[in-house]
């Protein structure tokens, strides 16, 4: 039965690239009346896990063949990321590198930042632990600074600030990452530090959209918890309009 629903799953989105749960169970329903919903749920379960349908969001199911986001991580972070972790254990921690947005843009900065996001009330202290072993290390640079200071400095620069809570982030070779849903929402706010990235918001929305799958949900989610729910929404109507 797994079979014949896996030969028909696909005809259910010809008309929707994304149906809902309700949606897409009533149409199954149709084709296999005997099915509980139980089974039906069960199946669903099994098709995802074996990627043949995606859940980008609570509730909706789609079929895609996008790309899952999945940067590489360098030696540099590792080492960054598991250095921290070992002095301070209890801590939330994020890395990443503003180099990731490279496939996404159509000119590439002259420099990328390393970014180390942890909880607010450890980011004094993670900065001076990571500036006894690496150099050009910042802690929450205002608009000055990175005018004066960094946008000038032609060597790698390793910026230190609060990773917000309830943040999405995940696993990757076991260091913690933001999601991109959290690397789009922070270049659209964070708009001085992300100064390279200004430019091409556009395009790199746009671009990461078509190539990635996307949890809008997600994205929305943090985007309130930073106060900048219109400007994101603003941002994915324009990205999804083109």
């Amino acid at each position: 039965m797994t079979n014949t629903i896996e030969n028909t799953i696909e005809s259910y989105f010809k008309s929707n690239t994304q149906l809902s749960r309700e949606k897409l169970v009533s149409l199954i329903n149709k084709d296999f009346p005997e099915l509980s919903l139980g089974t039906i749920t069960v199946y669903l379960s099994k098709l995802k896990k074996a990627g043949i349908i995606n859940n980008p969001a609570r509730g909706v199911y789609s079929i895609s063949n996008k790309q899952i986001f999945n940067p590489e991580i360098n030696q540099n972070l590792k080492k960054i990321y598991n250095k921290i972790h070992i002095d301070f254990p209890f801590i939330e921690i994020c890395v990443w590198n503003t180099k990731w947005l490279s496939d996404l843009m159509r000119h590439q900065p002259f420099k990328n930042f390393t970014i180390i996001e942890v909880d607010k009330e450890a980011e004094e202290q993670v900065f001076n632990a990571v500036s006894e072993w690496t150099k050009n290390v910042y802690f929450n640079p205002d608009e000055e600074i990175l005018e004066r200071y960094i946008s000038t400095n032609t060597e790698e620069v390793t910026i230190i600030k609060n990773l917000v809570t309830e943040a999405p982030t995940t696993k990757n070779n076991k260091i913690e990452i933001p999601t991109l849903e959290k690397v789009l929402v922070d270049i659209l706010i964070d708009r001085e530090l992300f100064a390279a990235q200004q430019g091409e918001l556009d395009f790199i929305f746009k671009s990461a959209f078509d190539k990635y799958e996307i949890n809008k949900a997600k994205m929305k989610r943090y985007a309130i918890r930073r106060n900048k729910e219109s400007e994101l929404e603003r941002m994915i109507n324009i990205t999804l309009a083109k």
